[in-house]
């Protein structure tokens, strides 16, 4: 299948995205996801075979003061691009989050459980898929967790920057999930968008993300492990890092529908990490 158009340009995701055959990204200056009508017009206008929303509102403590915006934006936009699709007769990949859920318990977070949302983000990320689920067409949303990759901000280089300037960390340790390889979404929104092309029945809602579980403050001992860095990682509560948005305690995400329907197996985020170090020139 040729001719897959993506949303999003700069972000993790999108430039991962822009990496794989047949694939056409579309920054801000093109289509703006505050101008949910354009995102459609863009979408009619390309009639590619197959869509991918790889861009979102992301700044999510800044969503609690700005959550119309991030609404019209994660909420309004995606429900207008899966319309355009339904219309065509295409598929929609949506890519969503583990903020959907509450955060509660230890249990890894089933695709039909029970959604909750604790923060703005969250909110307008859980109106994005309730619109492209009413927009009726061929789609798939895939719910993804701590995205990483060698581009953009995130917390392998973060870490990278604070271990090379500081012996010691204080990093939260009771927020427990796994990072999600930026490069292995990209891949999987691929391979569903072929797959739902030839059997829309595969239609629905799926999980990704990195395995084994680990707490950010584990996910950071990683990195200064693969690269050597002499710094010691404190374990803290999440209550002793206050932030303006709460955030889910519990964010394993079971991807066993996403293996049995498509074929796409968990990523040893570990391995991911080693690409991503390796990029960025951090392994010697």
């Amino acid at each position: 299948m040729a001719g897959i158009l993506v949303f999003g340009k700069t972000g993790q995701l999108a430039r991962e995205l822009a990496q794989l055959d047949d694939v056409t990204c579309l920054g801000r200056g093109q289509a703006d996801l505050s101008d949910p009508a354009a995102c459609a017009v863009a979408i009619r206008a390309a009639r590619p075979a197959a869509v991918i929303n790889a861009a979102a509102y992301t700044a999510v403590d800044r969503a609690e003061e700005e959550e119309a915006l991030a609404t019209l934006i994660n909420g309004e936009a995606p429900g207008a691009m899966a319309r355009a699709c339904a219309d065509l007769g295409i598929p929609f990949v949506h890519v969503s989050t583990d903020y959907v859920f509450d955060g509660s318990g230890e249990t890894a977070w089933q695709p039909q459980d029970m959604v909750a949302p604790v923060n703005a983000y969250g909110r307008s990320k859980l109106a994005g898929e309730a619109a492209v689920r009413a927009a009726s067409g061929t789609f798939a949303i895939l719910r993804t967790s701590w995205v990483v990759s060698s581009h953009g901000n995130n917390f392998v280089k973060t870490m990278l920057r604070l271990g090379a300037e500081r012996d010691r960390l204080t990093i939260v340790a009771d927020q427990i999930g796994a990072p999600t390889p930026a490069r292995d979404i990209a891949q999987a929104c691929l391979d569903m968008a072929r797959q739902l092309s030839a059997d829309p029945g595969k239609s629905g809602t799926y999980h990704l993300q990195g395995s084994p579980e680990v707490s950010w403050a584990g996910l950071a001992v990683e990195i200064f492990a693969q690269t050597g860095v002499d710094c010691v990682v404190a374990e803290i509560a999440t209550s002793a890092y206050p932030t303006p948005a709460l955030r889910p305690l519990n964010s394993r995400l079971d991807c066993t529908t996403l293996n049995t329907v498509f074929n796409i197996p968990q990523p040893d985020w570990r391995l991911g990490l080693r690409d991503i170090l390796n990029d960025l020139g951090e392994l010697s």
